[in-house]
């Protein structure tokens, strides 16, 4: 079986000597646990989630504070410094370190917009039906966060209408009983499918 961290390493840097790969899909689809295995696979690839970038103001209007902390350090070679929110608290923490390791994974929804494109190395597509996937997130989130999914929903709803990812992914992702089936995507090719298990990376839990 092709080894797909194998493949990513071997693609040409898209941003500075960085292999910047996105996983974007609809809230709920399995975004974080994914770019976690793909992480494991990859050796420990350091991993940005954008929840850690947008805010309740700002749940998709970050691309210049993204652009400012993270993309331009790492074109330069040199470790971005972004300021992660606190979702509960509601403000902005004190600057974490994000390392330009020969891969870095962008995780979040909006991963794919057009803004970043220029700078991913492949993008991935969770690929599961949006209602599903809302679904998913509701259920995971409890009643608790019931308020905040009333709100996001419709915000994402508008920002994919106007900025859809999924026809520029390279690969689409496909949760399977026993792990990911990845299957070439609007963007890719047929020689890029394959099937990651369980079995596959001891330590990840799909």
């Amino acid at each position: 079986m092709p080894d797909l961290a194998a493949r990513l390493r071997r693609l040409p840097p898209s941003c500075g000597p960085v292999r910047l790969v996105g996983v974007d899909g609809h809230a709920g689809s399995g975004k974080s646990t994914f770019a976690g295995v793909l992480a494991a696979r990859l050796g420990g690839a350091p991993v940005l989630h954008l929840d850690d970038v947008a805010s309740h103001d700002q749940l998709f209007d970050w691309t210049g504070r993204l652009l400012d902390q993270v993309i331009d350090p790492l074109r330069r070679g040199v470790p971005a410094r972004y300021t992660p929110y606190d979702w509960r608290a509601r403000r902005f923490g004190p600057p974490r370190a994000l390392p330009p390791a020969p891969v870095v994974l962008l995780e979040g929804v909006g991963a794919g917009r057009a803004a970043l494109r220029p700078y991913l190395a492949r993008l991935f597509w969770m690929d599961l039906p949006r209602d599903e996937a809302w679904a998913r997130g509701r259920a995971r989130d409890g009643a608790e966060q019931r308020t905040f999914w009333d709100g996001w929903t419709p915000a994402e709803r508008r920002h994919f209408a106007a900025d859809p990812s999924r026809p520029f992914a390279h690969l689409l992702v496909l949760q399977r009983e026993l792990g990911y089936e990845v299957l070439p995507g609007p963007a890719g090719t047929a020689s890029e499918a394959l099937f990651l298990t369980q079995g596959d990376d001891p330590s990840a839990k799909c």
